[in-house]
């Protein structure tokens, strides 16, 4: 006979299908002792770069125990982004695609939270709370022990059946479920990610010298643009997606079913020349509830204007 663990992972997993989420998977709420020694050791080698809030609640980021009393479980989602279109102009300035539509944080949260209201109607009283990346939790590694994917060469999860485009997000519950295992790594001898990164910031398999990534100096560095990287940000202007677009799991990828992750009718279409005129009304206009309006105008206008020199 089933019992009530079992029967509550299953509510949970289907109900996260029902959702829209492309996986699910379990872990149970610990110390993540493997995960101690390399965040250290990243963080003394100075590789978040200007992020300095990478440095804050240390303790916390490793235990989700200090995150939610009595904390059980961690339920790992995985939520699709990979477009149907992606810019249509070849020269044009390059946006990620997990920008193109609206900032998933609110999208992913708000389902999370639809998850964890659920739980609490089917289980009774369970204390928990959602996490999307903003918050000090090692996402990847907890999908990774969860059983969603591996972690690829260029340091995101990865799986067999949807590559490497996706959000993850978390709910951390003080409700005892049933455990999935981490799946094994299917990278082998594979370097595609490490040769294509134009600014070799993927230093060694798994190991990604954050302050070196385009992502970061596009959106986190809130400084001028360093005058070595001229010429090395092969048209990014808003993050990049170079290791992602050239690993081959990622010829598995389908294109997501979430409205709210659908670009501004204009965006796909600007030509170079439309960017470097980019007004504030535009900017405003395109990315209303876009995740881009975290560089802000200016930041946006910085990116172009340095692609430009």
């Amino acid at each position: 006979m089933q019992s009530a663990t079992q029967k509550h992972t299953k509510l949970i997993k289907d109900e996260a299908q029902r959702l829209g989420f492309l996986s699910c998977g379990i872990s149970r709420a610990c110390f993540l002792e493997e995960e101690a020694p390399k965040l250290e050791q990243w963080l003394n080698s100075g590789m978040h770069g200007k992020m300095q809030y990478m440095e804050n609640h240390f303790d916390k980021r490793l235990d989700p125990r200090l995150l939610v009393d009595d904390a059980k479980s961690v339920i790992s989602v995985l939520l699709n982004y990979y477009p149907s279109q992606v810019q249509e102009q070849d020269n044009a300035p390059k946006i990620s695609k997990y920008a193109y539509g609206t900032d998933y944080h609110f999208v992913l949260k708000d389902k999370l939270k639809s998850l964890l209201h659920f739980i609490q109607e089917q289980v009774g009283e369970v204390n928990g709370r959602a996490f999307v990346d903003s918050a000090p939790v090692l996402d990847k590694a907890w999908a990774i022990k969860s059983g969603l994917g591996w972690r690829g060469k260029h340091s995101n999860v990865l799986s067999k059946q949807t590559g490497s485009f996706y959000f993850i997000g978390e709910l951390i519950v003080d409700l005892d479920l049933s455990y999935d295992t981490p799946v094994t790594d299917h990278c082998g001898s594979c370097t595609a990610c490490i040769d294509a990164c134009p600014t070799q910031a993927i230093i060694q398999p798994q190991v990604v010298d954050g302050s070196k990534c385009i992502s970061y100096f596009t959106i986190e560095l809130k400084d001028e643009l360093p005058a070595s990287m001229k010429g090395k940000f092969d048209d990014w202007m808003f993050g990049c997606d170079v290791c992602q677009d050239v690993c081959p799991w990622n010829r598995f990828s389908k294109p997501h079913n979430e409205p709210a992750f659908n670009p501004h009718p204009d965006l796909l279409s600007m030509t170079k020349h439309d960017w470097q005129e980019i007004t504030e009304d535009i900017f405003k206009k395109i990315f209303k509830k876009s995740a881009v309006k975290r560089t802000k105008y200016s930041g946006l206008k910085r990116n172009i204007d340095f692609l430009n020199e």
